[in-house]
């Protein structure tokens, strides 16, 4: 790799937008000033006038669906759509097939990653109700966090076993990244609400039966257990207002219980069930226009701490399946950065809270290594978005494998241009360079 000079760009870094260069060498950054470069320069020069430059999206929790559940999204294709959305570093959920719940199946995921994956990549390892002793294995230096499901799962890996809940939060030794539902009052709902309807379910249904009071007893629960434990605790994908109130607003830095927020949880609400069905179908479900409104507070308070996608994509056929049979999740990685960066137009958050919570935040909650900033001697893992370019997500081009997206017809006006992954010009104006991939990614905490 050779030099490459970023230059007249609006540099959206640490708080601050100002004008000013980005400096490549290999595959690190070399140099950053304001204003003009001055001086000679002998290598790429990419313009980046009336554009904005950042550093790269590291989505904390994503499900890429290899080994066995292929025929949603794999690595290969889910990482394409990811660098394509600015997303060049991805932590990686354990419920494949088989799920990741001991350290073969983890390396067998890096190995995968390391020949296919063009982002930076990490693994969760799964939590079950017996595989503590893996637990305590893993090196949190180069293991992004375990993950522990408190609510509905697959396979063998909802954790209900309130023994081994408290061991693996008085005993594991990384990051306990948590998906918090409590399974009682959900198998209640759906007994409830089967008896009542039958299958004459509509997906607005869906976060009555998986409600704001399972998702709320069950983060209070988390948060009980990391308080008396002393753990390190990550809550993900909350959805209500209910369960902000759990969480305190102050520095990141001075936080070892956080939370995360998803970006479909901030743009959609309850009422876009009428026009979306089951294709926003997730769990934890999205929920009121009140709950969507305290998320979006809690991004300028400080009650909220990360966000991210949840990407989780299932084949075309599958969600238009009726609602009991249909599954939760959907594709989020291509359009993260680009609808963060709608609700930036629209007033909502300034654009440096955007790069804050999708980019400094989770390198900083995790410890990832010299990435998630535009600082010399870190890795370039960058992203160029053009601000004024307005453009509508439609099948033509989408990069996902399985086809869909829960975006298509809405029309952005942010549009990634370029992105870099360790100094290599992986995305550029709709091209992907498949010659090199991703980085295992490494913690320093």
């Amino acid at each position: 790799m050779g030099k490459i000079l970023i230059e007249n760009g609006t540099l959206v870094n640490e708080g601050t937008s100002r004008k000013g260069y980005v400096l490549i060498e290999g595959d690190r950054i070399a140099g950053i000033g304001e204003g003009a470069f001055s001086g000679d320069f002998y290598g790429t020069r990419i313009d980046a006038q009336g554009k904005l430059v950042m550093p790269g999206v590291i989505d904390d929790q994503v499900h890429f669906r290899e080994p066995g559940l292929t025929s949603k999204g794999d690595m290969a294709s889910e990482s394409a759509a990811a660098v394509a959305g600015g997303v060049t570093s991805f932590m990686e959920m354990p419920n494949t097939k088989p799920p990741t719940t001991d350290k073969s199946s983890l390396e067998w995921k890096y190995e995968k990653a390391a020949q296919t994956s063009l982002a930076n990549y990490s693994f969760y390892l799964g939590a079950t109700n017996s595989n503590l002793k893996e637990i305590k294995q893993v090196d949190p230096r180069t293991v992004c966090g375990v993950k522990l499901f408190m609510g509905s799962s697959t396979g063998n890996m909802l954790v209900d076993d309130q023994k081994t809940l408290s061991a693996i939060f008085a005993e594991c030794p990384a990051l306990i990244a948590t998906h918090c539902e409590d399974e009682t009052i959900i198998r209640e709902n759906i007994a409830n609400f089967r008896a009542r309807y039958g299958d004459n379910i509509a997906p607005a249904m869906h976060p009555l039966i998986r409600s704001a009071e399972a998702c709320y007893r069950s983060s209070a629960h988390a948060v009980e257990l990391a308080d008396k434990y002393g753990s390190n605790l990550h809550v993900l994908h909350l959805s209500t207002a209910h369960e902000l109130t759990l969480f305190d607003a102050k520095p990141l830095a001075d936080k070892k219980i956080t939370n995360e927020i998803c970006v479909h949880h901030l743009w959609f609400s309850d009422k876009d069930y009428a026009q979306h069905g089951n294709f926003i179908k997730w769990n934890p479900a999205i929920k009121s226009e009140a709950d969507r409104q305290a998320l979006r507070e809690g991004l300028l308070n400080g009650k909220v701490d990360v966000v991210a996608t949840d990407h989780a994509p299932h084949t075309l056929v599958e969600k238009q399946k009726p609602y009991w049979e249909c599954p939760s999740g959907g594709p989020l990685v291509q359009h993260s950065l680009t609808a963060m960066l709608e609700l930036a137009r629209q007033g909502i958050l300034p654009t440096e809270k955007v790069v804050e919570k999708m980019c400094h935040a989770p390198a900083q909650r995790f410890g990832v290594k010299e990435r998630g900033y535009l600082r010399p001697g870190y890795y370039a893992d960058i992203v160029i978005v053009d601000p004024a370019s307005q453009w509508t997500v439609t099948k033509d081009n989408l990069l996902y494998k399985c086809g869909w997206s829960p975006f298509e017809g809405t029309e952005f006006s942010h549009k990634v241009i370029h992105t870099f992954v360790n100094g290599r010009h992986v995305y550029n104006n709709g091209e992907l360079d498949k010659s090199v991939m991703g980085s295992r990614l490494e913690f320093t905490r």
